[in-house]
């Protein structure tokens, strides 16, 4: 159960992060409903992040929640905002999945 928990926090990670994205080009009562995700998203990543260490090592908790957060802005920036998907940019991210699978097998 606190495997889930830390990874609802690293894509709470990434839902903060595409919020920040979109208040790039928003404006108005959007922009606001936009930094409100954002915050809420934080808060939500903060507090399941603090509840998966509670029982997991903190060694293996933050690297996992910032790879998952990390992983995920990059697939958001692809999908949603035309960043490039370079071979280098694919290539280390799937060296971070499988670092952060490799984090998961040896914890």
């Amino acid at each position: 159960m606190n495997w889930i928990i830390l990874i609802m926090a690293g894509l709470m990670e990434t839902a903060f992060t595409f919020c920040l994205g979109k208040t790039k080009t928003a404006t108005g009562h959007e922009l606001a409903m936009w930094w409100g995700g954002f915050l809420i998203a934080l808060a939500l990543s903060m507090y399941l992040m603090a509840k998966a260490a509670e029982k997991l090592p903190i060694g293996t908790v933050y690297p996992v929640w910032t790879g998952i957060g990390a992983v995920g802005a990059v697939v958001v920036g692809i999908l949603f905002f035309n960043e490039p998907a370079t071979f280098w940019r694919i290539f280390f991210i799937t060296t971070l999945i499988l670092s952060i699978v490799g984090l998961k097998v040896l914890g």
